[in-house]
């Protein structure tokens, strides 16, 4: 057939379409989605490309339930449910994330549904001085004892995801097992992709970190403060008056 030829039959079937309200509607919804998705490849960000994918499954769907085509419904009929779900969690986990934000809640519980549940024993070595931080944690149940500075950790805590942000991505601590522990962990992809795929996330995390940090700082000046000076080696000791 000739490009004259295709051009008058999609004329025809245009005109056909736009002939019946149904036709008009069903024209109008896959406009719109095409328009849509074509929108969705400029987008670099998750959660507007979830929306924008969100749209489109709708638009073809009315399109293929007015238009009859079993293949457009069935494909977008398993995508809309798929892309509304990514889209709900992608949400929640931005505003679990502000809230621990602006809570100054640094236990990372908003992050439990991304991360794989594991058990250590007692004396397992989570990571090592070091090692490459390949995952962040989270300390569900048990205590993890930090051991070059002797700190122990409670359950309900996250922990190794500074190293992330460090220049080398090496671990500055040993974490042991003090007792049995169940630990939640994520990996350095699934943490980056949740930090590129939305920018609002990985700003709260970022600022999480940085509290982190400023805890941390705080509590070391606090016991420099509260320890004892130490006695000045060249200050001479002065003789006991006599009674």
């Amino acid at each position: 057939m000739s490009t004259t030829g295709l051009l008058d039959t999609a004329l025809a079937a245009l005109d056909t379409a736009l002939a019946t309200p149904t036709g008009i509607v069903a024209l109008c919804s896959a406009t719109i989605a095409g328009v849509l998705i074509i929108i969705s490849s400029f987008v670099r960000t998750m959660i507007p490309l979830r929306y924008l994918a969100v749209g489109g499954n709708l638009g073809f769907l009315i399109y293929g339930a007015l238009h009859p085509s079993l293949i457009l419904v069935l494909l977008h009929g398993v995508l809309l449910p798929i892309n509304i779900f990514r889209a709900g969690q992608m949400v929640r986990l931005t505003r679990r994330v502000q809230v621990a934000a602006a809570s100054n809640d640094l236990s990372g519980v908003w992050l439990r549904p991304y991360m794989r549940r594991r058990r250590r024993r007692k004396n397992a070595v989570i990571f090592r001085k070091g090692d490459e931080a390949t995952h962040l944690y989270f300390l569900a149940d048990g205590v993890i004892e930090f051991v070059e500075i002797g700190e122990r950790l409670e359950a309900g805590r996250l922990f190794g995801e500074i190293a992330f942000f460090a220049p080398d991505k090496r671990r500055t601590l040993t974490a042991r097992c003090v007792t049995t522990c169940t630990v939640l962990q994520m990996d350095e992809a699934t943490f980056k992709n949740l930090y590129f795929q939305n920018p609002t996330f990985g700003f709260e995390v970022v600022t999480l970190v940085t509290r982190r940090l400023l805890a941390d700082r705080q509590r070391l000046e606090e016991r420099l403060a509260a320890s004892p000076r130490s006695k000045d080696p060249t200050e001479e000791e002065r003789p006991c008056p006599t009674s």
